[in-house]
């Protein structure tokens, strides 16, 4: 039986500009595009070239796969789920933060940004929209919005194409968020994004969402970039995805997340978990995620054992890799016991029976350049 794929907004729109389309998620996605005409000329498609004009330029990705909702629950309510300072998040901000499982897992990680009057505007990861709605509105108001899209411009040049389509949104700081419009359509905007670069995330109503998208890409800057370049960049940036780095059989401690757990929220660890990571937290896990550069051009791919450099024994598993286009060579994210997780310890892989050494080194592997 064929499987059946829910669509974006924006299906026919990614068909139409020569996307090659995969599952993900349950939906269609676009992985990358083959260019024509004058789109060709800014940008000849693939995934490398892609991922490189987001890195010199602006990207415009799909993401209206993410599940989008508001809650006009209170504050107190909402941080009792997540590890995030929810009370001290001020109207016209944006948190990354996580729902956590009883047992100290990820059960997800998640955007919040205070709308103020509005409510608290709630993105979460494709795959686990129905788990974590259905478990966040056990306890607090929850209003699914379905009927949006949600659009990623990233890229040096992103605030420059936001000041000529949407001042305010432009004017924002990084993590900041806004209800305004963009090219005179209604939305809402934070300065926020999954690539390591400067951009934004523009959310508006679904029937809007082919309007946006053709009026960001006739600004010269911007090519839409698919699936394929999103998780090479993220990856480069060291940013973790659901399902691959995290998920919740790891901890937020393991994960190199703790950061994510906010001040006042370790004084009490009073969220679900709390007393299970601050143990992790206290004493030390006994792996952790680490960033890793293979030697020579080969990558090592998701699931690839990690061994001691003599190859004899297994000290973890890959849990993202691929080759970075910025970097010019493979890359890798992965647990590692953690005698091995120091900067610069020397491992192996085992890529197609072999194993190859690899190097353990510092996140980001390309710097972040998010607007500060």
């Amino acid at each position: 039986m064929t499987e059946s794929l829910l669509t974006t907004p924006l299906d026919a729109w990614h068909r139409a500009l020569g996307a090659r389309m995969v599952p993900f998620a349950g939906y269609a996605m676009p992985v990358q595009y083959d260019f024509k005409g004058e789109m060709a000329a800014r940008c000849k498609g693939g995934v490398m070239a892609e991922h490189l004009h987001c890195r010199d330029k602006a990207a415009l990705f799909d993401v209206s796969h993410m599940g989008q909702a508001m809650s006009h629950g209170a504050a107190e309510a909402l941080e009792t789920l997540v590890c995030g300072d929810m009370i001290g998040l001020k109207p016209g901000r944006q948190r990354y933060t996580l729902l956590t499982t009883a047992t100290g897992g990820v059960l997800d990680d998640l955007m919040v940004a205070n709308l103020g009057a509005k409510g608290f505007f709630i993105v979460v990861n494709a795959s686990r929209k129905d788990v974590d709605f259905a478990a966040m509105g056990a306890s607090i108001p929850i209003a699914r919005m379905d009927d949006r899209a949600l659009l990623a411009l990233q890229g040096p040049a992103a605030a420059k194409v936001m000041a000529r389509l949407g001042p305010v949104a432009a004017a924002l700081p990084f993590m900041g968020v806004a209800r305004t419009k963009v090219a005179g359509i209604p939305a809402i905007v934070s300065r926020s994004g999954y690539t390591g670069e400067d951009g934004f995330e523009i959310s508006v109503a679904a029937a809007a969402a082919e309007d946006l998208a053709n009026r960001l890409i006739a600004e010269t800057e911007v090519v839409p970039a698919g699936l394929g370049a999103r998780d090479s960049l993220r990856l480069e940036a060291g940013l973790c995805l659901y399902g691959n780095d995290i998920s919740e059989t790891v901890s937020p401690i393991e994960a190199g997340l703790t950061w994510a757990i906010s001040k006042r929220r370790k004084m009490s660890w009073d969220f679900p978990g709390g007393a299970a990571m601050r143990d992790l937290f206290d004493n030390g896990p006994v792996r952790r995620r680490v960033g890793i550069r293979p030697d020579g051009r080969a990558p090592a791919r998701d699931h690839t054992p990690i061994l001691t450099p003599d190859g004899n024994e297994t000290i973890g598993e890959i849990t993202s890799g691929g080759f970075g286009p910025t970097l010019n060579g493979p890359m890798a994210m992965g647990y590692v016991r953690t005698d091995f997780s120091g900067d610069g310890s020397k491992i192996s892989l085992m890529v197609r029976g072999k194993p190859m050494q690899a190097t353990v080194v510092p996140l980001p592997f390309v710097p972040h350049r998010y607007v500060r």
